[in-house]
């Protein structure tokens, strides 16, 4: 097994504040590619003031539509994070597991009187 690659989130976005969509994606961005190589990823909170749901659903919360809670569980690692940004993150992942589980368990309704005969 390989070394996990460390990403600092303060050096991705230049600054203390983790408050956009556009920045979560950003980190998105650069997470989703590693777990796709199957490489490890450790995400570093050091330095970081301000964390946001809005963020975090970008960063991490979209993980859960592209790989499984088990895959994600297994290669991403948090860590200098405060008690409150755990909190939030914990949320952010169980309602993302959520949602992505109701999405898919949704049936597409297949159009039955494109087959019929018409009378």
């Amino acid at each position: 097994m390989s070394d996990a690659v460390s990403i600092r989130i303060l050096d991705v976005l230049g600054g203390p504040l983790a408050v956009s969509t556009d920045d979560g994606q950003s980190l998105h961005d650069r997470i989703a590619p590693l777990l796709r190589a199957g490489q490890h990823v450790s995400l570093s909170f050091d330095g970081m003031e301000t964390t946001t749901p809005t963020f975090l659903n970008a960063a991490v919360g979209q993980l859960y539509g592209e790989f499984t809670h088990a895959k994600v569980r297994a290669m991403l690692s948090v860590y200098d994070a405060t008690p409150d940004d755990i909190v939030l993150l914990q949320r952010v992942v169980e309602n993302a597991k959520q949602y992505f589980a109701a999405q898919a368990a949704r049936v597409v309704p297949v159009n039955v009187a494109s087959n019929c005969d018409e009378e």
